[in-house]
Formats: structure tokens, sequence, C-alpha cells
């Protein structure tokens, strides 16, 4: 682990090309996915610890452990931590997610302009990346949030056209003593869902990533996207955050999680445990320890990344 690349790029290249890919969506239609790509905003905290993702190598271990599960369908990451992962073989049968912008550095003055400072569409489809996913967050008093906006739709537009998912991650957002806040009320997560899903000229492959508020059966009746859930912070009752989860899962559009911080770095330590718990609820069928879900696995149910349209993508469940 602690030699991943050993400076060689065409090692790099390689190992991302080559891996084995997998449907996007298999027989039960709903995906786990665990995110890592905080760092490159700058955002390195989890609770009160301010560095817990400092050490790659620490975290590298932690993203091995989660992937190892076959509850986890894949994983969310900027190019450097997506290489090392391919690198280090850990992405075969793996749906790989691409974040696009993290130019919004977390604490700086620009940052709502949150332009595209990693990978693009074009060279997602050239490396064999499944998924897209960009941030959107809308700060009606700064106006570099339009510029923002018209960046993603350029995304959103380019994603379709190469017949690619693209994720959405939608906030209203304000700053509090020089500090970027989401507002996380249901009427502004409703908000930022009906700005979101409008952007770009072909909503045919956009999926939403969405906090769990209040009211969610109200927050999922204003979009026919599917949608992804986001863990938040790692902050309070894990039991508690656990079963609104499981709550907003059953709820009709919802297609799975998203998870980075609250299953990587657990109070009690466990990564395997907090994965395992979180697989159970995505995908029913598991057991522990076994694969994610029998009838996923079937063949015959996989659906192609590039059938993966409106027809498929627009419905509730």
């Amino acid at each position: 682990m602690r030699e991943v690349r050993a400076a060689q790029p065409e090692l790099v290249s390689a190992a991302l090309e080559s891996r084995r890919r997998r449907p996007v969506l298999r027989g039960d239609r709903r995906l786990f996915f665990v995110a890592a790509d905080h760092p490159a905003r700058g955002s390195l905290s989890v609770g009160q610890d301010k560095t817990a993702m400092a050490d790659r190598y620490g975290l590298l271990e932690r993203l091995a452990v989660a992937l190892s599960h076959p509850g986890v369908d894949g994983v969310l990451g900027t190019p450097d931590i997506i290489d090392d992962l391919a690198v280090l073989g850990l992405l075969n049968d793996k749906i790989v997610v691409g974040s696009m912008n993290r130019g919004g550095l977390q604490g700086s003055c620009f940052e709502m302009d949150d332009r595209g400072t990693a990978y693009e569409v074009p060279t997602m489809v050239e490396r064999g990346i499944d998924f897209a996913k960009a941030l959107v967050r809308i700060d009606l008093d700064d106006p570099a949030t339009v510029r923002t906006l018209a960046a993603i739709a350029g995304a959103v537009t380019a994603a379709a056209a190469a017949r690619m998912p693209i994720m959405l991650e939608p906030f209203i957002s304000r700053r509090q003593r020089g500090r970027v806040v989401n507002d996380l009320t249901p009427d502004a997560v409703i908000r930022s869902i009906s700005i979101a899903s409008a952007l770009g000229s072909d909503s045919a492959f956009t999926w939403l990533k969405i906090p769990v508020v209040k009211e969610m059966d109200r927050v999922m009746a204003s979009t026919t996207l599917p949608a992804l859930l986001l863990g938040g912070d790692s902050d309070g009752d894990p039991d508690e955050r656990f079963a609104a989860w499981e709550a907003a899962l059953a709820l009709p559009g919802v297609r799975g999680l998203t998870v980075g911080r609250t299953l990587l770095f657990p109070p009690d330590g466990d990564v395997w445990g907090a994965v395992d718990v979180a697989a159970r609820m995505v995908h029913p069928a598991s057991a522990a320890g076994s694969g994610a879900a029998s009838a996923a696995d079937s063949p015959a149910a996989d659906t192609p990344a590039e059938h993966v349209g409106e027809h498929t993508l627009k419905e509730r469940a």
C-alpha cells in the first residue's frame, strides 16, 4: 500500500483502462457508492478531527475495506483517488463515478465559483469511467453561482451526448460568518432539486444526490429523476442516521446511497461493519459477507451503461 504507483504513469493508465467493468444497473436496480472526493476540495475533516482524511494511505486502506464488501457497487472519486484504486486492483467489477467540479475550495472567497477542475466527460469516456458527478451549490447572493450553473449545464449536456449517467448534488447555500452553509430545510432542498433538474439540454441521463432531511416524502415528490441519498456528516447518533436512511430508501424514486465519511470513518472504527449495515439497506436480499443481492447479480437483468437512458432512469420505483 505504501508504494501505490511507483512513479509509473503507464501503470496507472493500464490499470484503469483494463479493469473488468460491470453494468451500471443490475437486477434490483439499486446502487450503493462509497464517496471519496472530499479531499480535492480541501475538505479533510471528519467530526472534530480536522485532518482525518489527510493520510492518503489510511484513506486508501479504508476504501479497500469498503470496496471488498460485495454490497458496495462502486466508488465516487477524483482522478488521483480512482487511479490509486485502479493500480491496487480494487475496481474490478465496480462502478467508477468520476467527480468533476472541485474548484470551490472549502473556506475560499471563491467557493461558489465551483468550476470543473477534475474529470471531464471526454476523458471519462476515454478512460472507461462509468458515471459522472457534479456538486451544484446555489447561493442567491453570490454572482459566481451563475457561472457554476452554466458549467454544470454544459457537463450535463456533454454527459447525455456521451450516454453517460451524471449525478447532480444540489444545495441552496449561503455564507454565515464567512463559512458556506447548506440549507437543509425541506423547502430549500426542493428548490435546489427544481433548479438542478433543469440544467443541461437533455435530462435523460441525470440522477440526483440529495440529503436526507425532514419530510422526505414531499422532497421526493418534487422530482421524477432517480435519486441517491448522501450520507452527510458523521456527527450524531449512528443508529438514528441509519434509521433515517432506511426510511428514505423506501420512498419512490430513491435508488440507493452515496456515502463517504460516515462509513469510512465510523465512530467505532469498524469500516466493514458500517458498510455492511448500509449495504443491507440498499440491497435487502443480501446476507452479511455474501453477495450483495443474488437477484441483482443476474446477468439476464443487467442494463449496460450505454442503454441507460430516459426510459430506464426516469421511472419511480
